[in-house]
């Protein structure tokens, strides 16, 4: 139950006065559907409105003046604004409506009357002008136009003006909740009280007090992230608590790790240690394995599943689309199968008898590893004992999703795999419930991947140098942005450049794949790559995870500046697997914005996913921190995941030391904190609501 503090800022926006049932939705668009939703709207930026004389005025500025109205104009003919012609002591201003308000306007401002006008001044050879002023009103209430004055996002039909009175009003709601900070830890960090920052964030009178590193906001996005790693901190709380049956180390493990064809790397042995202290805890295990591409994700998976298996209980793993899911299978059946444990693939293209059989051998238990995609998590699907589930590509799932295979056993254990590296920090934020692991090495002997740039201009002197390495038997990916011709972009289509290419190349040498074919066709294609039938794979980012050729050598890119640099370098990860060199051009539509160029530079610099991940969101800034808003980015009020980066790793910190000191949040700071929990209404199990 939340506090009853809190009960008017969780009435419904149209409670709020002049929100009639028109611009109700109106609102709710702009803001969201409660008066907690209009109080944290951010305003974009601050007009400043400067007291002038008309001789003064400035072309293009917003400035305020007090004239005389000295004769309505209404116009000459159709097209022409109604003007009102006023005056000060230095000169004449002329305001125009293009509206036909002329009645209106002379009725309620007469010649020879005063009046304070606001608005941005315009010049047309010797007249200066406002056209339809912000404000014209009489001398007596120049007090009601604001010196300084929030400019929030508007959409149609609702003006920045009516969401700043609203904000106003949902303001004068806010109680002065209980504090949950130290007044002297406050103080220490020269942070207003909530009340007082909330009040702030509405009345910026600077420059400075829009920006991201001012004392109010700070104090807001620290609020906003302590609540979120509260309930990320209890979650894995109540997880912990949770009881799973031990799941010892295995000999038979050990024996599918010696047969491998290579050594783990020391990051995979790591990592396989603190997966096996959580399964052989007792406790249910939730860790993310996140690793760069070609880091052997999959094997850590496998011989995790291995030992599960020696344990008598089974193994899921999901995958996001069939293709990745059958090369999983493909590369762990027979070292699996080499230690006697079965594994079955169950994708949705399975059908009848077939399908069948893979369900009985699930639920007696004769299959101890099921690969697949969502078909796993299907009703109809039985384990005898499921007691691990692996989720490759995370972020492609949804919360629910993820939750309904675990569901398919009792106590099941969740290992998360990512191929997407982040910063340090959004871990923090991204996966603050899970325990992660990085896979910060590559499997030795793999060659870096040889990246450079060009203008689109050399695209015949690449193609035929392309020609001439299909001919010797060398394969390529080429990537294009789109899958067909697009009237709104100017960039080449997959379809199109497939076209191109097999005049070049010859037909049979070029394959096309996208996401407009069916799976038996992208099947299809993708195993005449993988087996050499094609010289060179035309794709979308199709092809961004999960493809495994180790005989591709070559990645072409085409306009590169169009892609994320995170996106990037997945694709040029598809590259680069086996022992030959290979090598990664960018090919780019000149000219590069300095951004587009620093971020080709960064991909030539290195190919450390964790520091590109650094770079990208230096790069992209806080509105779309690394291509991450897919990945589970929550999407925030205040936080500004570059400029509060810092804030991260403390809110974290000091929501663990809170639950360490007070578990059940019963002290008084506790009860503050849990009004801070319903104000932002972050529930333990990390959803967000909308509160009734």
């Amino acid at each position: 139950m939340r506090p009853e503090i809190l009960f008017p800022l969780f009435a419904p926006a149209a409670s709020l006065k002049g929100v009639g049932p028109k611009i109700a939705p109106l609102v709710e668009r702009a803001a969201g559907p409660l008066v907690r939703d209009v109080l944290f709207m951010r305003p974009q930026s601050l007009i400043e409105r400067t007291r002038i004389t008309v001789a003064a005025a400035q072309e293009g500025a917003v400035q305020t003046f007090r004239v005389r109205i000295d004769a309505h104009l209404p116009p000459r003919r159709p097209g022409l604004p109604y003007s009102i012609r006023a005056a000060d002591e230095t000169g004449f201003i002329f305001l125009n409506w293009f509206k036909g308000y002329g009645q209106h306007l002379a009725n309620s401002h007469p010649e020879g009357s005063w009046r304070v006008v606001s608005g941005k001044t315009e010049r047309f050879g010797p007249q200066l002008s406002i056209a339809h002023p912000d404000y014209l009103l009489p001398e007596e209430r120049a007090a009601d136009i604001p010196r300084h004055e929030p400019v929030y996002p508007t959409t149609a039909g609702l003006p920045s003006r009516t969401l700043r009175r609203l904000a106003q009003t949902a303001l004068e709601r806010t109680a002065a909740l209980p504090e949950w900070q130290d007044p002297a830890w406050l103080a220490r960090h020269g942070w207003p009280g909530w009340r007082e920052a909330i009040a702030a964030l509405h009345a910026p009178i600077s420059p400075a007090d829009l920006d991201e590193s001012s004392p109010a906001r700070r104090r807001l996005a620290y609020d906003e992230l302590l609540a979120h790693h509260l309930a990320m901190a209890q979650r894995k709380a109540e997880r912990r608590a949770s009881p799973a049956p031990p799941v010892p180390h295995a000999a038979a493990t050990d024996r599918i790790a010696e047969r491998l064809p290579f050594r783990l790397t020391g990051a995979q042995l790591r990592t396989l240690s603190e997966i096996g202290g959580d399964l052989g805890s007792g406790e249910r295990m939730s860790r993310l394995v996140q690793g760069d591409v070609g880091s052997g994700k999959t094997v850590v998976a496998m011989l995790a599943m291995a030992d599960v298996a020696a344990a008598g209980r089974q193994s899921a793993l999901m995958a996001p689309t069939e293709i990745l899911a059958r090369q999983h299978f493909e590369t762990l059946a027979e070292p699996l199968e080499s230690a006697g444990i079965k594994a079955v693939l169950l994708t949705g293209r399975d059908k009848g008898p077939g399908r069948r059989a893979i369900f009985e051998r699930l639920a007696s238990g004769e299959a101890q590893v099921a690969v697949g995609t969502h078909a796993l998590f299907q009703e109809d699907v039985r384990f005898d004992a499921l007691g691990l589930a692996v989720i490759d590509e995370q972020h492609r799932f949804g919360v629910s999703e993820r939750r309904r295979l675990q569901e398919k056993g009792e106590a099941v254990h969740l290992m998360a795999l990512s191929a997407t590296p982040i910063p340090r920090t959004l871990e923090l934020t991204l996966y603050g419930d899970l325990d992660v692991s990085r896979l910060d090495e590559k499997p030795p002997g793999r060659k870096p991947v040889i990246t450079t740039a060009a203008p689109n201009t050399r695209l015949a002197e690449i193609v035929g140098r392309l020609r001439q390495a299909v001919a010797s038997g060398a394969q390529a990916f080429w990537i294009c942005p789109l899958v067909s011709e697009s009237e709104l972009l100017d960039v080449t289509a997959a379809e199109d450049r497939a076209v191109t290419l097999r005049q070049a190349l010859g037909a049979e040498r070029v394959g096309l794949i996208h996401g407009r074919l069916s799976s038996a066709e992208k099947d299809s294609v993708m195993a005449a790559f993988a087996a050499g039938e094609i010289g060179v794979l035309v794709a979308t980012t199709v092809v961004e995870v999960g493809v495994n050729v180790p005989n591709a050598t070559i990645m072409v890119v085409e306009h590169a500046e169009r892609f994320g640099l995170a996106q990037l370098h997945q694709l040029r990860g598809r590259v680069g697997r086996g022992a030959a060199q290979s090598a990664c051009l960018l090919l780019y539509d000149p000219p590069l914005s300095p951004t587009g160029q620093a971020r080709l530079n960064v991909l030539r610099e290195t190919e450390d996913g964790f520091l590109i991940a650094e770079r990208d969101l230096e790069l992209r800034g806080g509105g779309d921190a690394l291509g991450l808003r897919q990945s589970g980015l929550p999407d925030y009020r205040f936080v500004d995941p570059v400029a509060h980066r810092d804030l991260m790793a403390v809110a974290a910190d000091d929501a663990r030391l809170i639950l360490h000191r007070d578990p059940g949040l019963e002290s008084p700071r506790g009860q503050a904190v849990r009004v801070l929990q319903a104000l932002f209404d972050w529930k333990p199990d990390g959803s967000w609501s909308a509160a009734g």
